[in-house]
């Protein structure tokens, strides 16, 4: 009896080591030859819109296309034509399926040839995996590797492998990729006939290629949708109705949408596979065509840049870094977004927006565009002409270079570049100079993203924010102005019509308001064109990335109308085409020109022009007092008057003497008064025996050279305009000369000059001296 356990424990024991050997063979097997399991940290890099729309897709170091997928993101009629017909137990079997593999053996035998396929779909990841000879040897690896692929992994691992790696021909793996590519859509809006086409498609997918092989990939396609209604899967209705679909299929072409936006974020995060920005897919591809055909005007080599940015939460909804990405004439490849350029007038509005809150203006204070020296500086306007006594707003509107230097003088240039970089503007500087006068007129670097960023202040209550492009990044706002000088900025640049639209000619309450501005670097190198509506700001840039000049073109004529049809397109909210009410802090006062002060009833006669105006804070600040001081004089001015209206100087005393009020103009608006402004502003005559004062005007100049009234014509037979040669009489000191309010060139004191008359017609002809004594005539140019 002894013996007899004892050789049954022998027995069980060798019988043990008989079933532990495969157990232990196999574990050896797995060490020694692992599973080749793709690095994660490799692989193609897919870029997407914010709804999954594939935005550009960087290539794996071997070229292949591959955009990550796993089960939920397909549609379920692809699970279903892909297990139903490659492998219907694939939930159940261990890895290998017996009863497959004998019936496939048993057909081969019978017919001579394949009939149906044995493999699991595990068996064919194993063979993506590790790619083995069509041999009875590769087969029996390709097994061991499904059982190695089943003990290690999911189902559901093993299913998002094959979503992933499946071959589709070319370069292209995994059915997202395919379904991108031969499709045009994600794999989650797959129709039965399509999925049934891409269940198929790997079987064989060089013959099968819908682009290439149509009719081949339909008799296949039908074969899965044939096989589906067998299984009852699939109606027989729904299987007619998928037949009926035409194999279509685009030329195999990755996606290439938002493409420096996309190698921006790729170059930030390299090991990220899926990066998903903040982009309006179908926006995004609807404003690149249209940028495209509006640059098909434009001369050769010009490029473009536009960002659209949603205020609330600072996300890009469209960016275009490049006209035309990989075009070498264009310079293609350099994302004008991110560059630093000239920003030309675009600054304007923040420097307005601060004198506003220092308290220095309101929106209708009067401000002088004429010639004037800052220190050496001597800014010009645009077209060289000038507009003389102009309000704040309109100031801004026209974009009047002379008032906005003045104003930064005022405000201070350090200041102003400090308040920008706070904001997130940070300008750049020519190497080894300091904030100066000419930043506001594009004297400094900035960037499209950056002023758009900025821009959005005027929506946000004067907070302005760094644009976003992925929904992880982080808000980053800083306040730029007040509430209440953002409204004011934005409703004078909402004021400014549209060009081509005056005033009353059209209804426009049915269009959006915009807050535009537009900006033109020095030598038509940049136009800009920059508007905050709402809910969106959005930005134009155009020029040529080399940073050669474009002759003619600048923001109002060239960048300006792409903003627009941009802003058309956007979506808005009906509820805002009307005004947004204005913050307590700002209130409409009417106030008076030349004090600028608000109107007094008690002293009428000091009212020369109404205005009315948007104040803040309930300060209104009178007009600026004249630069020079030599040219200095009071605003408002006390007199003492005899019963003629006669002046009285210090000690000179008349009987039944009154005390009177003038309001005077600033000296330099002088010459762009009418008659009777000036006659209302002058000084009264001194009374007979009344000692001169300090108060007598400055000696009137004489311009020497040309009649009032005169007709000049061209010499018979020549080429060159008509020239007349001129003298200021009465001068000291430097002297302005303006034809036609354009800046035709300086003098000092009494000495000649000589202008040319080119264009024909009347001409109004100026003598401005720097103290504001001028001379004026008017004559007649022959054609």
């Amino acid at each position: 009896m002894a013996g007899r356990r004892q050789r049954l424990r022998r027995g069980l024991a060798r019988t043990l080591a008989l079933l532990a050997l495969p157990v232990l063979a196999a574990l050896i097997l797995d060490r020694r030859f692992p599973l080749p399991l793709p690095d994660p940290q490799r692989g193609a890099t897919l870029v997407l819109a914010r709804d999954g729309t594939p935005l550009r897709a960087f290539a794996d170091a071997d070229g292949v296309w591959r955009y990550p997928s796993a089960p939920e993101q397909v549609s379920p009629l692809y699970l279903q034509a892909l297990l139903g017909y490659e492998d219907r137990w694939f939930w159940k079997h261990p890895g290998v399926n017996p009863v497959a593999l004998a019936r496939a053996a048993w057909q081969w035998l019978r017919h001579g040839r394949i009939v149906s396929g044995g493999s699991t779909l595990s068996m064919q990841v194993a063979r993506i995996l590790d790619p083995v000879p069509r041999t009875p040897l590769g087969k029996l690896r390709q097994m061991l590797r499904a059982l190695q692929l089943e003990a290690h992994l999911s189902k559901r691992q093993i299913l998002t492998l094959y979503l992933d790696h499946a071959p589709f021909g070319g370069t292209l793996e995994g059915v997202e990729a395919a379904s991108w590519a031969y499709l045009g859509k994600p794999a989650r809006r797959l129709s039965r006939a399509e999925a049934a086409l891409l269940a198929v498609l790997p079987q064989a997918p060089s013959e099968l290629r819908p682009d290439r092989h149509p009719q081949a990939a339909r008799a296949a396609r039908d074969k899965v949708l044939a096989r589906m209604r067998t299984l009852g899967v699939w109606t027989p209705e729904q299987v007619a109705s998928a037949r009926q679909e035409p194999v279509l299929a685009r030329s195999l072409r990755p996606p290439l949408s938002a493409a420096l936006l996309a190698q921006r974020l790729h170059a930030a995060r390299p090991q990220a596979r899926r990066i998903v920005t903040t982009l309006d897919a179908e926006l995004q591809r609807a404003v690149e065509a249209r940028v495209g055909d509006y640059l098909a005007r434009l001369p050769e080599h010009t490029s473009a840049a536009l960002l659209v940015v949603d205020n609330a939460t600072l996300e890009a909804r469209v960016y275009v870094g490049s006209g035309a990405f990989g075009d070498e004439a264009r310079l293609g490849h350099v994302d004008m977004v991110d560059a630093p350029r000239s920003p030309g007038s675009t600054l304007k509005p923040f420097l307005y927006g601060l004198a506003l809150d220092d308290g220095l203006i309101h929106s209708e204070s009067l401000l002088v565009d004429a010639p004037q020296d800052f220190g050496g500086y001597r800014p010009g306007n645009f077209d060289e002409a000038y507009a003389g006594p102009v309000s704040a707003a309109e100031a801004l509107q026209r974009s009047l270079n002379v008032p906005a230097v003045d104003l930064l003088d005022r405000v201070g240039p350090s200041r102003f570049v400090a308040r920008l970089a706070n904001a997130g503007l940070r300008l750049r500087l020519p190497d080894g100079d300091g904030p100066n006068l000419s930043i506001v007129l594009g004297g400094a670097g900035a960037t499209l993203e950056e002023l758009v960023g900025a821009y959005t202040a005027l929506a946000e209550d004067g907070v302005a924010g760094t644009p976003r492009y992925t929904a992880d990044a982080p808000r980053r706002r800083r306040r730029l102005l007040s509430p209440g000088a953002a409204w004011i900025v934005r409703a004078i640049l909402e004021a400014n019509p549209r060009p081509g639209y005056s005033p009353g000619e059209f209804d426009l309450s049915a269009r959006t308001r915009v807050a535009w501005k537009t900006g033109t670097s020095y030598g038509y190198r940049d136009a800009w064109a920059i508007g905050a509506t709402h809910r969106w700001t959005v930005g134009v840039w155009i020029g040529r990335p080399d940073g050669t000049p474009m002759p003619g073109q600048y923001g109002a004529v060239t960048a300006l109308p792409l903003l627009f049809q941009v802003v058309d397109m956007l979506p808005q909210p009906p509820r805002r085409l009307l005004p947004e009410p204005p913050p307590a802090t700002v209130r409409m006062v009417d106030v008076c020109w030349p004090l600028g002060l608000a109107f007094d009833p008690a002293q009428p006669q000091l009212c020369r022009r109404h205005r009315r105006a948007w104040t803040l804070n309930g300060v209104v600040p009178p007009t600026f007092a004249e630069r020079d001081g030599g040219n200095w004089n009071a605003g408002a001015l006390a007199l003492r008057v005899d019963v003629a209206g006669r002046r009285l100087s210090a000690g000179c005393r008349a009987p039944h003497e009154r005390v009177t009020a003038i309001a005077r103009w600033p000296a330099l608006a002088t010459p762009w008064l009418g008659v009777a402004e000036r006659r209302r502003s002058a000084l009264p005559p001194l009374a007979p025996g009344c000692p001169a004062d300090a108060l007598d005007e400055a000696a009137p100049l004489h311009i020497d050279g040309v009649q009032p009234g005169a007709t000049l014509a061209r010499a018979p037979g020549a080429d060159r305009p008509a020239q007349i040669a001129l003298r200021a009489l009465g001068a000291q000191g430097e002297v302005l000369w303006l034809l036609n309010g354009r800046l035709a060139g300086r003098s000092e004191g009494a000495a000649p000059i000589t202008l040319a008359l080119a264009e024909p017609g009347e001409q109004t002809l100026t003598a401005l001296s720097r103290r504001g004594a001028y001379a004026q005539v008017r004559f007649e140019v022959l054609r």
